[in-house]
């Protein structure tokens, strides 16, 4: 009927079972953290940063703005733990400085301050397809 060599079969049974030791709970986790840590740089980097206005006369300076430095906004970012919702990993990075929520939405506002959508969506799947790439590259050789 034909020919069947049993060590091919070992090998691949032993290489499934290395797969199914993979942790893959752990390993999105990890993903996640390295999305949200990318993310965060990004967000931070468009941030701005507070500087005392021009047309503050000397003691207005030294009246209001007394060993002012800029970057309270952008130093104040940071990530929530990582939580799992049935299959899905939820990220939230958050500022709770307390006029954090009138920079982003003033009137003031400039165009391209927050990360869009679409950035996520295509940066995230070539993080995953890495770590994947990384994690099973030693089981499917």
């Amino acid at each position: 009927w034909g020919r069947c060599y049993y060590r091919e079969l070992k090998k691949l049974d032993e290489r499934l079972q290395q797969l199914s030791e993979v942790d893959m709970d752990r390993l999105c986790r990890d993903a996640a953290k390295k999305i949200a840590q990318i993310l965060l740089n990004k967000v931070k980097k468009r941030t701005p940063v507070g500087v005392v206005p021009p047309y503050a006369t000397d003691e207005a300076k030294e009246e209001y703005w007394p060993g002012y430095r800029g970057g309270s906004l952008r130093d104040a970012w940071t990530i929530l733990p990582i939580e799992k919702h049935g299959d899905q990993y939820t990220v939230i990075i958050i500022n709770n400085l307390e006029y954090a929520s009138y920079v982003e939405y003033g009137h003031r506002q400039t165009p391209g301050r927050y990360v869009p959508e679409q950035e996520v969506k295509t940066l995230a799947p070539s993080i995953l397809n890495d770590m994947l790439y990384d994690a099973l590259k030693g089981v499917f050789s």
